[in-house]
């Protein structure tokens, strides 16, 4: 019969061998290709970042291969990551949106913060606050005056219920205390756009992107705030909502990547390292720039934990009016 003794020493020994394993696990990761879930339809900005960094952290992981999940919002890829073995071949890239908006405003099948290993940001995209030519403002206080002063024909668009683009125009509601402002939804930024080009809609909270870039240079619409926390380097000329007086007004759509839960501490660091090589790829970062994507100043696990912990604190309170206006 075992002993007290010869007890501790088989568990001793477990313990050993079950270390030894995991760190032979990941000494040997990756051994087969790497699938990355990116939980929407192919061709979008999703799917497009989804493959740039599949591009460019394969250098360093081997095979990386794309499986689009689309639909609900990005729940059904997410959801797919979540029940994946935690062995760190299967990957999400994960946003705002399934992580952080869809998760409070209704229940879904996984934890945000409990289904997932944050391993990196890779880049966010802010949304803007655009005018057409046609209103007399040029900044944030004056449209906030305007606004005040025509309640009977205050509204915004954005690229639909539930997007970051919408979360934008009602934190500006809240943070300049406009609550006349009336919100409308679009099925896309297409649609959104043409709208707010033709005057259908004076006020418009599109992300920012090359496209819309390009109008405000032609004339057909006013950008008149960026909401980062500083200024893109590709759009220097348009000031941020922060620096006209609104420290809060801070709306961004992130882009991660991210592991199923109790992926191994040694094999989400590969991925991590893989992710900081990734971009510090000089072509990758102008792409990125060009179309007004930012890279973060720090990419690690302990940095997206952080980031996704800030937005989750930032929406709260917005989601949460939401919310109440449905019921």
């Amino acid at each position: 019969m075992l002993n007290r003794r010869n007890l501790l020493r088989l568990s001793a020994l477990s313990a050993i061998s079950t270390t030894l394993s995991r760190r032979a696990f990941a000494d040997a990761y990756p051994e087969r290709p790497i699938k990355l879930i990116v939980p929407r339809p192919a061709g979008g900005v999703v799917d497009v970042i989804g493959r740039e960094w599949s591009t460019k952290a394969g250098k360093a992981l081997g095979t990386v291969f794309i499986e689009n999940m689309g639909g609900g919002g990005g729940i059904i890829g997410a959801a797919a990551a979540a029940r994946a073995p935690a062995d760190g071949y299967t990957l999400l890239l994960g946003t705002t949106s399934e992580l952080v908006i869809s998760p409070m405003m209704a229940t879904q099948s996984y934890d945000p913060v409990a289904s997932f290993e944050p391993i990196a940001i890779i880049c966010d995209s802010p949304a803007a606050i655009v005018v057409h030519p046609s209103l007399p403002v040029s900044n944030l206080k004056e449209l906030v005056a305007y606004v005040r002063a025509n309640k009977d024909r205050a509204n915004y668009g954005s690229a639909g219920a539930g997007t970051v683009s919408n979360l934008a125009g009602e934190l500006f509601k809240r943070v300049a205390d406009l609550p006349e402002l009336v919100h409308i939804p679009y099925k896309g930024g297409g649609p959104l756009y043409s709208d707010a080009i033709g005057g259908q809609v004076p006020i418009s909270t599109p992300m920012m992107s090359e496209q819309v870039y390009q109008f405000h240079k032609q004339g057909k619409l006013r950008m008149i705030a960026v909401l980062s926390d500083k200024r893109l380097a590709s759009m220097p000329d348009i000031p941020t909502g922060v620096e006209q007086g609104y420290p809060d007004l801070l709306a961004r759509l992130f882009f991660g990547i991210f592991a199923p839960a109790k992926t191994p501490k040694d094999v989400a660091a590969k991925v991590e390292q893989a992710t900081r090589e990734a971009l510090q790829d000089a072509e990758l970062r102008k792409s990125f720039e060009a179309s007004g994507f930012q890279t973060l100043a720090t990419i690690d696990a302990a940095a997206a934990r952080a980031y996704i912990a800030a937005e989750v604190k930032r929406w709260g309170p917005v989601l949460a009016q939401l919310r109440a206006k449905a019921q």
